[in-house]
């Protein structure tokens, strides 16, 4: 019970997903992000090492067509997954097994491809790209929140929403500088949005200390109010 984007942006060359559903830590679980790599989801009956699969086999140099099938062929379990894999080129691959619960599906569209199971209508999935879509020169993390904003606007799942993820790999950064969770939340996508506009003047600053420590801003630098 799920409804997720992965995107990128071309302009940066960075690569996210975001995801909302109604089981708790779900953002642990079900995507996956390298730099200059791509991004993965592995949700409905979510396995994450298929996830972890996803992100080797981008590192082996296979595109996202190419990705998808060795995650399927990795298990038998195949039709309780959906999964779906964005490639360094941007090249977009996606799956919902026969047994995922509908409604279901996805929506690819340009950099972005959009998942959703047992949501609350058909429209779902295909506002969750919307969303996406709507703002293309934004940051990327906003275009992701915002389209999982549209995805709960449009109805979004069957069960009230507890959880929502961002997030993001940026060239040149060899970790994940941007990860934000919520968990057993009442608005869990409202207060992913406030995580962000918190985190992001932060960011690069917790960047550049973990790069770049001798030069880096202190703590109290990087977190006070702007």
């Amino acid at each position: 019970m799920t409804f997720s984007i992965l995107g990128r942006c071309r302009r940066s060359g960075a690569f996210g997903c975001a995801l909302a559903t109604s089981s708790m830590a779900a953002g642990s679980r079900c995507h996956f992000v390298a730099p200059g790599l791509g991004a993965v989801l592995s949700q409905a009956r979510s396995d994450p090492t298929l996830g972890a699969l996803g992100i080797a086999r981008l590192a082996a140099g296979r595109s996202a067509a190419e990705t998808l099938a060795d995650m399927i062929a990795a298990t038998p379990h195949a039709a309780w997954r959906q999964l779906a894999v964005l490639d360094a080129a941007g090249g977009i691959a996606e799956f919902t097994g026969e047994k995922v619960a509908p409604p279901k599906g996805a929506v690819v569209g340009e950099d972005a491809v959009a998942l959703g199971n047992a949501v609350a209508n058909d429209r779902v999935v295909g506002a969750i790209l919307a969303g996406f879509a709507a703002q293309p020169d934004a940051p990327l993390a906003d275009r992701l929140i915002a389209a999982l904003e549209a995805g709960l606007d449009s109805g979004g799942e069957l069960e009230p929403l507890r959880s929502a993820a961002l997030r993001i790999a940026v060239p040149g950064v060899p970790f994940t500088p941007i990860d934000l969770r919520v968990d057993l939340a009442e608005t869990p996508i409202a207060e992913l949005r406030r995580y962000w506009t918190l985190w992001a003047p932060m960011a690069d600053g917790y960047v550049e200390r973990a790069l770049h420590p001798d030069s880096a801003p202190a703590t109290a630098d990087i977190e006070r109010p702007r």
